[in-house]
């Protein structure tokens, strides 16, 4: 029992690792070298951190709310990042998701918002699987001891306990993999791109057939027409593929021809911008362990957003000049 114990402490430990060190070391390239008051005292409760010293940590994130409110969502991002990393013995992720969601509920425009609702999310995900392992655990151990007091009931209890290992083995890969899934690809290339908005829905067609269809996230305000620049609405309309790019700050980016001549006249109508760079993209880079979860939330400044390995997928099978169709 005690190897069994070991093996599962090690998945979770490296899934841990995934989900918490990866945003702690992101945060550490964008936000640790800002220039204000209280610079200092992040780096005193930074080198805390680096010691293992989290309880030092948390305190002087504690006195940087108290001298310098200001910094109050760049402090409850790090402060939950700290409660719930895994080298911390005191973790407590009950303490991290409320650093999180005071964040968002106190400060609405922080451009950590986006960030912590993928933290809380992944952390309730790994949290409820735990759980899920437990109880399959305790099954387990149940019906092995079930197996030694009735000597002729063994063979059956076997097979309920095999049945359940790999069942327990399962949810470990999904803890590790968070729910990879591999479809057979038809032959491409792809000759239209049909995005349906309601639906959350992108399909690759080739000569009236269809390919492939994904899951998909929009743009933060997605109903209704893309009119102005900031909407964070996607478009709708009859558009092509008109570039590509391979160094994007979300993986890989497929460029749609938006704005179009219908769009642009509205735009003047009204007098405003039409806005611009709307692709079809990957996650964020740095979060690629939020892999098709990342659907669940309407994360975009107006594109259309699929894991990184679909995107790589729809990349070989769409050219440049494709038809990308976007419907309400």
């Amino acid at each position: 029992m005690g190897t069994r114990h070991s093996k599962i402490g090690e998945h979770l430990n490296v899934f841990f690792v995934c989900i918490i060190l990866t945003p702690m070391l992101f945060c550490g390239c964008s936000h640790f070298n800002e220039g204000f008051q209280a610079a200092p005292t992040f780096q005193e409760a930074n080198d805390f951190f680096s010691q293992g010293n989290y309880t030092a940590s948390l305190s002087t994130y504690q006195q940087i709310i108290e001298k310098c409110p200001t910094a109050g969502d760049r402090v409850l991002f790090e402060m939950g990042i700290i409660y719930a990393y895994p080298g911390n013995e005191q973790k407590d992720y009950q303490k991290s998701l409320e650093c999180f969601q005071k964040l968002i509920m106190d400060y609405p425009e922080s451009g950590y918002r986006k960030d912590s609702e993928m933290m809380i999310f992944t952390i309730k995900n790994v949290i409820l699987k735990d759980k899920t392992i437990a109880t399959q655990q305790a099954q387990i151990e149940t019906l092995q001891q079930e197996g030694k007091n009735k000597g002729n009931e063994i063979s059956t209890l076997q097979k309920k306990i095999e049945t359940l290992k790999q069942e327990l083995k399962s949810k470990e890969n999904e803890i590790v993999a968070l729910k990879k899934e591999v479809f057979p690809i038809q032959k491409g290339p792809a000759d239209k791109i049909l995005i349906e908005k309601k639906e959350r829905r992108l399909t690759l067609i080739s000569k009236g057939k269809v390919l492939k269809t994904y899951k998909i996230a929009l743009g933060g305000d997605p109903n209704g027409p893309k009119e102005r620049q900031g909407d964070n609405k996607t478009p709708e309309g009859t558009y092509v593929i008109d570039s590509r790019n391979k160094d994007s700050r979300y993986h890989l980016s497929l460029h749609i021809s938006y704005p179009n001549e219908k769009d642009k006249k509205r735009a003047q109508e009204r007098g405003v911008s039409p806005g611009g760079d709307i692709m079809i993209h990957g996650i964020k880079n740095g979060f690629s362990w939020a892999r098709d979860f990342h659907t669940e939330v309407d994360w975009t400044k107006g594109c259309i957003a699929v894991t990184d390995e679909e995107i790589e997928e729809i990349d070989k099978l769409v050219p440049n000049g494709t038809i990308v169709e976007i419907s309400p």
